[in-house]
């Protein structure tokens, strides 16, 4: 049996004008699309518009009266009562009005007793346990002369006690919202809180305890 003979086609002009008009455009759209994720992928991670109010090497834009209360090292943000236990609040030299807070925490040594002031020393989202409830009540407000008005336990099952934690608050007007680890955990409407001023962050005085803070950022809102 003999072989097949086998036949070639010459391409015409015309075929090579559909390879250079389709396929050659086809790979340019290919890449185009590629960029374009790409493009897309690295605006998508600063389009929230937090940035930075703590350096990382030293208290830079921030007031204490305490100095043995706050230590910075390494990026993190030492939080530990001093030996008399007077405890602290540092706060920003900057004033806010309507904003987004959010910060890295990690618990360390004692009872746990701190949180993010907001505007002011009085309104408080708490960060570790209630010295009058005697139980965790992070990502809850806490407000002078009413307590705690909102009591959900969503917060203490997004918690991790042995390791770092996201925590974002956001202020707009009257009314507050706060998340845990990417979980909402509350939105409260206050009465008593004042149009603008700085963010807060606290040692608790009389007990012993330690907390670490790391990525503190925030962003003004309209």
């Amino acid at each position: 049996m003999g072989l097949k003979s086998l036949s070639f086609r010459v391409l015409s002009v015309h075929d090579s004008d559909f390879l250079f008009n389709s396929i050659i455009p086809m790979k340019r759209l290919s890449l185009f699309l590629v960029l374009f994720a790409f493009l897309f992928a690295s605006c998508s991670q600063n389009d929230s518009g937090l940035k930075p109010i703590f350096n990382g090497k030293d208290l830079s834009g921030w007031t204490a009266n305490v100095e043995a209360c706050w230590q910075v090292k390494d990026g993190i943000l030492h939080a530990a009562n001093d030996p008399e236990q007077k405890g602290d609040i540092l706060q920003t030299e900057k004033s806010y009005r309507n904003f987004v807070v959010q910060a890295d925490f990690k618990f360390g040594s004692g009872r746990i007793d701190t949180g993010i002031f907001l505007r002011n020393t009085k309104e408080q989202i708490q960060i570790g346990e209630s010295g009058s409830l005697k139980r965790d009540m992070t990502a809850l407000p806490y407000i002078p002369g009413k307590g705690y008005p909102i009591q959900v336990e969503t917060g203490t099952k997004a918690l991790k006690l042995d390791d770092w934690n996201t925590i974002k608050v956001q202020v707009i007007g009257k009314t507050y919202t706060t998340w845990l680890n990417g979980t909402e955990v509350m939105t409260y409407e206050s009465e008593t809180i004042i149009p603008a001023g700085p963010i807060g962050i606290q040692v608790h005085p009389k007990r012993e305890m330690s907390v670490d803070f790391r990525d503190i950022l925030a962003q003004e809102l309209e």
